[in-house]
């Protein structure tokens, strides 16, 4: 990178903008949020419909999962036998 690209990328910001004098920030608010590893998933608005709120999702996604261990687990007993 040249030196004239490289000030002028160092120029972007403003000199009238002076951190120090901003209030009410703080640094770090949303870490353990942002660690928890929240997932967002969007839905489509016909499967929106049969699930009112997250409980409801979580709830047939786990008794989803059940049904696909206990008929892969069926699989696994019908090919040994």
């Amino acid at each position: 990178m040249n030196k004239d690209k490289q000030n002028e990328m160092e120029d972007e910001l403003l000199s009238e903008y002076d951190f120090q004098q901003l209030e009410g920030g703080v640094k770090g608010k949303y870490v353990e949020r942002y660690r928890a590893g929240t997932n967002l998933v969007l839905l489509d608005p016909d499967i929106a419909q049969a699930f009112p709120n997250d409980q409801a999702v979580n709830e047939a996604l786990r008794m989803l999962i059940e049904i696909a261990q206990r008929q892969q687990s069926n699989t696994k007993m019908t090919r040994t036998e």
